[in-house]
């Protein structure tokens, strides 16, 4: 018996009947590097022919890194041509494919396609994501987020860690919501993160990034990032600080030093780990991504050669003038009663 065999079932059940909702016929196709956990495809793949749909596996040797930058080590012709012709697609690739031409050929030929990214998942974290999650609770807590979110003209997030930073939304801005249903054509990502590219240029103040970075990992010690008018204009730090200053600057592209995004954290099921597709998730955490912003943030998108995201734990956030999180927990009173259903109190 393998370890969370009947659990893992369940999650891939869970993946691909309640949150893709396969019909039977429909071409399922499941992307992987050999970096990928080989269980997750498996199970995923089973549960898909148990609904009468047609999985597809496509597993490739990794790349060294994800987007753009990596799809020169990959078939990503092939893997596109594939895609043109599937209904549904779910992503377990360690380097991620988002910001490739892999995806955006794919999405431009195929207007039925609908799709996960769940880079990196693996046993541990499928079961707690994605098997354990109320997602209809969920989907109210999240909801009602998000419309408090896109009502503020301005915001500001602290972190006990050192993060102080300010910034204004632009009005009527998409904002993307992670509820883990993928029924309908788009991009879709795991449940529990809400994401939007807030007015980049007026993002100022400290990040501290002290959970993981991609791509990294998990951090020994803090990456301070100083951003002035959205871009990084100093990084301090230790050792894993110079490697990540390093890592940005090997693009020599000016966009690698560049805010894309804020994201707020709320699966409940989410821990530190140094996965970012669980990491960016954590309850209570804050995300910001560096580099390429895709054009399901601002339409058209942005270019840079490679994307990151980066953690900081137990955020403090004020929409205008009213704090709605201290640390990583719910203050709003509407907000507090959906956490405590969710069992975080």
């Amino acid at each position: 018996m393998a370890y969370y065999d009947y659990e893992l079932a369940k999650a891939a059940k869970i993946l691909c009947e309640d949150l893709f909702k396969l019909k039977p016929g429909e071409t399922f196709v499941i992307t992987a590097d050999t970096e990928s956990d080989d269980r997750v495809v498996e199970a995923t793949a089973k549960a898909a022919f148990a609904c009468d749909a047609k999985p597809m596996v496509i597993r490739t040797a990794s790349p060294l890194v994800s987007g753009t930058a990596g799809e020169g080590m990959l078939p990503w012709e092939s893997i596109t041509a594939a895609l043109i012709k599937a209904d549904a697609w779910v992503m377990f690739n360690n380097k991620s494919l988002l910001y490739s031409s892999v995806t955006k050929n794919a999405m431009k030929e195929n207007k039925k396609l609908r799709w996960m990214d769940l880079i990196g998942m693996n046993v541990d974290m499928m079961i707690r994501n994605i098997g354990r999650v109320d997602y209809p609770t969920l989907k109210e807590f999240m909801n009602l987020v998000t419309q408090k979110t896109s009502s503020a003209k301005h915001m500001r997030i602290t972190t006990p860690a050192g993060t102080g930073v300010e910034f204004d939304n632009v009005p009527g801005r998409k904002v993307n919501l992670e509820l883990g249903y993928a029924h309908t054509p788009g991009t879709y990502m795991m449940a529990g993160q809400i994401g939007w590219a807030p007015n980049l240029e007026s993002i100022n103040g400290i990040i501290v990034f002290d959970g993981s970075v991609h791509p990294l990992g998990l951090l020994k010690e803090p990456i301070r990032l100083t951003i002035k008018n959205g871009e990084i204009v100093n990084i301090d730090g230790g050792k894993e600080a110079i490697e990540y200053n390093n890592w940005l600057k090997s693009f020599d592209h000016p966009q690698m030093f560049k805010i894309a995004h804020v994201c707020y954290g709320f699966n409940p099921g989410a821990k530190l780990t140094g996965d970012v597709l669980e990491d960016e998730r954590i309850w209570g955490a804050t995300e910001w991504g560096i580099g390429h912003v895709g054009d399901i943030l601002i339409p058209g998108g942005i270019f840079g050669p490679s994307h990151s995201d980066g953690i900081c734990l137990n955020s403090s956030v004020w929409l205008d003038d009213v704090q709605i999180i201290d640390k990583g927990q719910i203050l709003d009173s509407e907000l507090k009663q959906l956490a405590e259903k969710l069992g975080k109190i």
